[in-house]
């Protein structure tokens, strides 16, 4: 969307769709705090009242009576370097909080909330102002990897969605680097370049877990030409994979009729996988003959449609796994 800041293309490191939680809120009497990191937009019904008011589509706090502050506290699905946070309060006009601040904090292990407010957090987004009914966006400067983050709203109210863009960091301590999925988001891959996004981001072909449905994939417009769409990934690092997943599943009449990959290491790139027929709403699996390193792979699909997600299974090289590693330790 035009006048977005430019690191809201990068992932959504709360959101549930990745593994996000709200571990803990101080106050959630008007609405429920799981609602901050729902993937999809706020909506709002009007005259949906329960026996607490109007129900929104949020996290909302009582109005305080006396000094004070309310809370939630997120762990990140994918622990990583935070580049922004949005503080969204949609819908919300008479009853949004003025001020907000965020803070961060890398913890291993999964600490309960009560030890977690013990610890020291970092402050990532001082004291701020924000707008009613509208998305409140704050770049993040920080260079460190984070675990958790910590949402204060001033004094009270309502915020519809919490948004923390950032890259993923992948903790090598809990990999196998002799067998993982070198294009996982959560392992440090990310989109370089896409032909087509109409339907739906790229991103969401190396996301974790299986699309729950179709709108969680990658499709592209219809093509009238005799051209066709393409992605490229960069790899979490230089690796050699062994096998391709390319998953259609929920695209039964938009799914691509064809697809190939390519992979690029220094030069130009060389064939991972001919061109091959794909059938509709099938997880394919498909050996790598002849393997060779790479850092980045190409998803040609033929001529259009869409695909739910892309998974190169593989090992790291020597210079693969130094590159992962150096890359958790220079974040923490």
């Amino acid at each position: 969307m035009t006048g977005r800041p430019e690191w809201t293309r990068q992932p959504d490191l709360a959101s549930r769709r990745v593994g996000g939680s709200v571990l803990w809120a101080n106050d959630e009497l008007f609405a429920e705090r799981e609602n901050l990191i729902k993937p999809a937009p706020p909506e709002f019904q009007r005259w949906s009242f329960g026996h607490k008011g109007q129900i929104y589509d949020g996290w909302e706090t009582r109005r305080r009576r006396e000094p004070g502050r309310d809370q939630a506290i997120v762990r990140l699905g994918l622990p990583g370097v935070v580049s922004g946070v949005i503080v969204d309060t949609t819908f919300f006009t008479g009853n949004y909080p003025p001020f907000a601040s965020v803070e961060a904090l890398a913890v291993d292990g999964y600490p309960s909330p009560a030890e977690l407010s013990e610890m020291d957090w970092t402050t990532i987004v001082p004291h701020a102002s924000l707008t009613g009914d509208a998305e409140n966006f704050f770049p993040v400067g920080s260079a460190r990897r984070h675990t958790h983050v910590r949402l204060t709203i001033c004094p009270d109210g309502g915020v519809a969605r919490f948004r923390v863009h950032g890259t993923p960091v992948a903790d090598p301590r809990l990999l196998d680097l002799g067998s993982l999925d070198l294009a996982a988001l959560e392992n440090g891959a990310r989109i370089v370049e896409a032909s087509n996004m109409f339907y739906a981001s790229p991103g969401n072909l190396i996301s974790p877990g299986f699309a729950a449905v179709m709108g969680e994939g990658w499709e592209t417009a219809r093509r009238r030409d005799d051209g066709n769409d393409w992605v490229i990934v960069e790899l979490a690092a230089e690796g050699v994979p062994r096998l391709a997943e390319l998953d259609t599943t929920h695209f039964k009449g938009n799914a691509p009729g064809w697809a190939a990959l390519s992979g690029r290491r220094d030069g130009s790139w060389f064939e991972v996988l001919p061109r091959t027929r794909l059938q509709p709403d099938t997880r394919h699996r498909f050996l790598i003959e002849d393997s060779r390193e790479l850092t980045h792979l190409r998803l040609d699909i033929y001529p259009d449609g869409g695909m739910a997600r892309l998974r190169l299974y593989g090992a790291l090289t020597a210079a693969g796994r130094e590159t992962l590693t150096t890359r958790f330790h220079q974040t923490t």
